[in-house]
């Protein structure tokens, strides 16, 4: 009970690339080496037959804000959120994202960059602000966040608090703020914005009708930020003894949509809850599903929180290839009042409207999965190990201690240091690629 009791005191407190024409005028932007700048084009990419929604923003009036973003957690063997290294990942950003502590007097190592090497409870991924406004207007945009570290944005001309070396050392005792300062909105601007050939999925948080915006020489399609944090998400999830996952709402609001989701070698099930107030269970999914009807769902339950059309599909588009991946995972839809507790946003002058949809997502090590990482590691088979990424050594270290022998706990750790090596080399590669 007290821990409880303290989880919601707490709560209280691959890729989608876009088709690219070429250059035309707008702001400036000074491009880093093997960045080009172009004209966004609102289509589908190539892999996208879909016809995009219609921009569904004709009724902005004012002034209006609408932001969606992912907080993703580990479930422990108890269900409740445990300690992994949420940025220890791919990178799988554009080198022309700003990184945290990269050059400069911090000080900080490559495998530091971006809080890659803290351990953590929550990895806060990708939130974006888009805007729409009826005429040009200027704003400041500041984030806080409790317990928390933001460690990659776009544009780089932000003011962060506390710095750098401090953040790091003093993590996660600290409370992080981003702040943009005289953000130009221009809707019906033609603006060109940064583009690296190496695809990515930040390219398709673009495919909106929001108003262009400017910072300083740099110009996007929204305000961007990511973070670490520590801090309890709203619910727990766990395995139960009869293979059903029991997933229990740990605050104080109703969580408005929970779906359960897997995927065994390229086949997905799923099943949907709604309006989750205390704990149920949730039988795992027969794996005869499509993606097509799982993203008509997730973009349902987008546009219910206030996302137009466009944006839902945006950013189900960026996510695809990372929340669909092999294994089993709970999504759920962050109620606000829990957004705005755990990230307050404050805009000035202040919007005519605000809709803001944060989906978590808890990573679910179901006995299927131990079971496979087990057999990955007993065999030597690198290439199904490296599926599971940054939820591996969450699933080694946690999971699998008693089933591991000495030896195989060693080539564990030498496969993970392996894999791990690759995403520190690719955040390398862009550090140059900025030096340049």
């Amino acid at each position: 009970m007290k821990r409880l009791a303290l989880i919601t005191l707490l709560i209280a407190a691959p890729a989608i690339a876009a088709a690219i024409a070429g250059t035309a005028g707008g702001p400036a932007f000074t491009s880093p080496a093997g960045t080009s700048t172009a004209v966004w084009q609102p289509i589908a990419g190539p892999a996208d037959a879909r016809p995009m929604p219609a921009a569904d923003d004709s009724a902005v009036r004012g002034l209006t804000v609408h932001e969606w973003g992912t907080f993703t957690s580990v479930a422990g063997p108890d269900g409740i959120p445990m300690n992994w290294q949420p940025a220890g990942g791919p990178t799988d950003l554009p080198c022309f994202v700003t990184v945290s502590g990269v050059g400069g007097k911090s000080g900080l190592g490559i495998t530091e960059q971006g809080g890659r090497s803290k351990m953590t409870l929550v990895r806060m991924e990708t939130p974006v602000l888009y805007f729409y406004a009826p005429e040009e207007k200027t704003v400041s945009v500041k984030v806080t966040f409790p317990h928390g570290l933001m460690t990659e944005w776009y544009p780089s001309d932000a003011k962060l608090t506390p710095n750098a070396f401090d953040a790091h050392k003093e993590f996660p005792d600290v409370t992080g703020t981003i702040q943009w300062n005289n953000v130009k909105i221009m809707p019906g601007a033609t603006a060109s914005y940064p583009y690296e050939e190496s695809p990515s999925h930040y390219y398709a948080a673009r495919r909106t009708a929001s108003a262009p915006v400017q910072v300083g020489t740099q110009s996007e399609k929204f305000l961007f930020y990511r973070g670490i944090a520590n801090f309890y998400p709203p619910i727990t999830a766990r395995n139960s003894k009869n293979g059903k996952i029991v997933v229990a709402n740990m605050g104080s609001e109703p969580i408005p949509g929970v779906v359960i989701f897997e995927n065994r070698g390229g086949r997905i099930g799923y099943g949907i809850a709604q309006n989750v107030t205390r704990t149920i269970e949730m039988d795992r999914p027969e794996l005869t599903a499509s993606f097509a009807s799982l993203q008509e769902d997730l973009e349902s339950m987008l546009k219910s929180q206030g996302m137009f059309a466009q944006e839902a599909r945006a950013m189900v588009d960026t996510w695809k290839d990372s929340w669909f991946e092999q294994g089993t995972r709970i999504f759920y839809i962050v109620p606000q009042h829990t957004v705005d507790s755990i990230l307050p946003l404050e805009v000035a002058p202040q919007p005519l409207a605000v809709a803001r949809a944060f989906v978590g997502r808890m990573e679910v090590l179901t006995p299927t999965t131990q079971e496979e990482v087990r057999q990955a590691i007993v065999t030597n088979d690198r290439t199904t190990l490296a599926t599971y990424g940054r939820f591996l050594e969450p699933v080694v270290d946690s999971f699998l201690g008693q089933r591991l022998s000495a030896a195989e706990k060693t080539t564990a750790a030498a496969m993970i240091a392996s894999i791990r090596a690759d995403y520190v080399a690719s955040a390398k590669a862009c550090t140059e690629k900025r030096k340049w």
